[in-house]
């Protein structure tokens, strides 16, 4: 079966939806959007960073790379 065109949005729809529930959720003020989606851009790389911690590097067969050092203007 192959899925019919309609039903498949395009990546450009998608982050334009995306894009548009942000921007709502922050009560449609696009600078509050951003700043909430950095915020949560940073959390996710704190989780990362205490993976790449936990895992064992013969387990990730060293492909893990250490964890990528801050900004400095953090």
């Amino acid at each position: 079966m192959s899925a019919s065109p309609e039903a498949a949005a395009s990546p450009t729809a998608d982050l334009d939806a995306a894009a548009d529930q942000a921007i709502a959720a922050c009560g449609g003020d696009a600078r509050e959007a951003v700043k909430a989606l950095l915020v949560a851009n940073d959390f996710l790389e704190a989780q990362l960073d205490q993976v790449r911690t936990k895992v064992s590097a013969g387990y990730a067969r060293r492909r893990l790379s250490p964890a990528r050092g801050r900004k400095e203007s953090e």
